[in-house]
């Protein structure tokens, strides 16, 4: 059984999601035929792109260096300790 509440437009729930925050829907709200205009978007969704992608790689070394603590404080306290005996 379809739902009453269920919207027409397949971007409705969308809207209705995103719409209270108050962030735009990029290419789904009005889609443009100007070039300059793709283009432009093209360029700030590439810029969007490059700064996830670095903010991705500084997480990935972040990692990293914790995994790299990590290994290096249970060596410590694998040598600190006395060896077992059986």
């Amino acid at each position: 059984m379809a739902d009453d509440n269920s919207p027409q437009d397949p971007f409705e729930m969308f809207r209705r999601l995103w719409g209270p925050l108050g962030i735009p829907i990029p290419g789904m709200a009005v889609p443009t035929f100007d070039p300059k205009e793709v283009e432009k978007r093209i360029a700030e969704l590439r810029s969007v792109e490059q700064w996830l992608n670095m903010n991705l790689n500084m997480l990935r070394l972040s990692i990293n260096g914790l995994e790299m603590q990590r290994a290096a404080l249970q060596a410590m306290k694998s040598a600190s300790e006395p060896p077992s005996k059986e």
